[in-house]
């Protein structure tokens, strides 16, 4: 009934609906909830650390044995620079005092896990149906452990170049990222996000310059979304922001609030939460301090400095000082269990594309 079934038969799926892999708001029951609708549930591997990730995977496996994505970043790990983490942190002095926290106190590490050995050995062991990364691909010979144990391989593309880059290192589908998605860019051959590429105009590309499968991200958060992408020639589509309106979804009050109240042009690019531009919903602390200020420390250790903050105003119901990770249609999202919002978005997807069909 889907007009491209290479997905469903890579995968092993249903529906070609994707959970995108949201790093503190996915967790086991989530990425459950998508698999046992016949979607691929992801569990997002960036934040947390080896016993962790077991933990969730073993619930996955008692409660499923639909295929899921594990998912990790590829990032290489910074070298701290105290002269620029003095700058930062002298940025958001103010705050600091405004709020009662001692400047000059320690701040916790701002950290996300680069896929490594160690993860490659939980591969090993949980053997994964699907991997994907972020930012780019481990070295060769972490990819060929991964691809050792069966695993099929997805990266993130923002741009043709990348695409072509993924494909040409062995990936067996590519998601295209375009800039309406929430949380952090994809890219990885260069920095500049100016030049990113919506959507509606890379998928189209993308396809036509890889011979694997393409899944549209981005923007995507009800079945028009859906055929719209199936149109242009993807074979699946990555939702985030629509399954954060879940109960599954791992959100703050004040985080849920700000989606629930937000307008389409509510969100920026800003880089000040981790060091590296992901899409969040304005807040005062992108506001006053610069979406993409060039004092934040490199990814992802700029969060450090935030923490205490986020820990004083969080508490309170305040979403100032901490990340509120969007795309750009949160205003399509339904409230309802994740099974639920999967299995609508097929069906209304079927439908419309049997009305085009006629």
């Amino acid at each position: 009934m889907w007009p491209d079934r290479r997905i469903l038969e890579l995968f092993d799926i249903d529906v070609p609906i994707l959970l995108a892999p949201m790093a503190g708001p996915v967790l086991a029951d989530m990425a459950v909830a998508v698999a046992n609708a016949g979607g691929l549930g992801a569990l997002p591997c960036a934040m947390l650390n080896l016993d962790q990730a077991r933990a969730e995977l073993e619930k996955i496996r008692l409660a499923t044995n639909a295929p899921i994505n594990l998912n990790f970043f590829c990032h290489t790990p910074p070298v701290f620079d105290e002269a620029r983490e003095k700058a930062w942190r002298e940025r958001l002095k103010p705050y600091y005092e405004e709020f009662g926290v001692d400047p000059a106190g320690p701040i916790p590490v701002s950290n996300r896990t680069p896929f490594d050995e160690t993860f490659s050995g939980l591969i090993e062991e949980f053997r994964p149906k699907v991997v994907s990364f972020h930012f780019g691909l481990p070295e060769p010979a972490l990819l060929e452990r991964v691809k050792a144990t069966g695993a099929k391989v997805i990266s993130s593309a923002t741009t043709v170049r990348e695409a072509v880059w993924l494909e040409q290192r062995g990936c067996d589908a590519i998601i295209a990222q375009g800039a309406e998605a929430g949380g952090h860019r994809g890219i990885f051959l260069g920095d500049d996000v100016s030049h990113q590429v919506g959507t509606f105009a890379l998928v189209p590309q993308v396809v036509d310059a890889v011979k694997v499968p393409v899944i549209a991200a981005g923007g995507i958060a009800d079945a028009r979304g859906i055929v719209a992408a199936l149109a242009l020639g993807a074979a699946a589509v990555q939702i985030g922001t629509a399954y954060l309106f879940c109960p599954e979804a791992k959100l703050s009050p004040p985080h849920r609030a700000a989606l629930k109240g937000a307008w389409d042009d509510d969100t920026v690019l800003t880089r000040i939460f981790t060091g590296r531009p992901a899409r969040s919903i304005a807040n005062r602390a992108i506001r006053e301090v610069g979406a993409m200020s060039d004092l934040a420390p490199a990814f992802p250790l700029a969060g450090g400095a935030l923490a205490p903050l986020r820990a004083r105003t969080e508490p309170a119901g305040s979403g100032d000082f901490m990340p509120l990770w969007s795309g750009q249609a949160m205003r399509l999202g339904r409230e309802m269990p994740a099974k639920e919002l999967t299995l609508t978005l097929a069906e209304e997807a079927l439908r419309r594309l049997a009305r085009l069909a006629r």
